[in-house]
């Protein structure tokens, strides 16, 4: 599939940067311990100012990479495609440009469309072409904009539509470690154009 360029709201699918506003780890300055958990961390660790500055302190990236990558990539469970939606649709809430550039890739990439990405740049809290894909985004939604007043109707709705008891774990993990990513990656640099 090409992918076709989405641009609205603020948001895009195309590849977007990230830099720090502080100094990231110089990698000819790094320890081994930072090298070894920035290769834990991503592929693209090394290259990117978000690992670099996170591993200033490197068990605490450590921890959040295994987090992340538990939630994100482990296998069972909800979709990966659906974990990609609920990630887009609370980066959109959240205003952080460079997780929805990400996060819209991956659900693209995945599902092998984008109709739900262009439909959560115009409107988070419903996206989805389905009853299944709109439950997910509303929950996300709700998840994101208060936390406090979700219940057992809100889990029933997503069980309404298909999910189990061990895929709506997955979607909270995914909807409220996006609460913290989006956080950092606002208050610690800026996306930008990719070269």
């Amino acid at each position: 599939m090409s992918q076709e360029v989405i641009r609205k709201n603020g948001f895009t699918n195309e590849v977007l940067n990230w830099k720090a506003w502080l100094d990231v780890v110089d990698l000819d300055q790094a320890t081994a311990k930072q090298i070894e958990v920035l290769e834990l961390s991503h592929p693209q660790a090394k290259q990117q100012d978000y690992y670099r500055f996170l591993v200033h302190q490197p068990e605490i990236l450590q921890q959040r990479s295994e987090a992340y990558n538990a939630i994100m990539y482990a296998p069972g469970g909800l979709a990966r495609a659906d974990r990609e939606l609920g990630a887009m649709v609370v980066s959109v809430i959240n205003a952080c440009p460079y997780c929805v550039s990400v996060h819209a890739q991956r659900f693209e990439q995945l599902a092998k469309r984008n109709d739900s990405v262009e439909q959560a740049f115009s409107n988070p809290r419903t996206a989805g072409i389905n009853e299944r894909e709109q439950a997910i985004s509303h929950f996300a939604a709700r998840i994101t904009d208060s936390p406090e007043s979700l219940g057992p109707d809100d889990i029933q709705a997503l069980k309404d539509q298909g999910l189990s008891e061990a895929e709506v774990l997955d979607l909270i993990h995914t909807t409220s470690i996006f609460g913290w990513a989006n956080r950092l990656m606002l208050n610690l640099g800026h996306a930008e154009a990719s070269a």
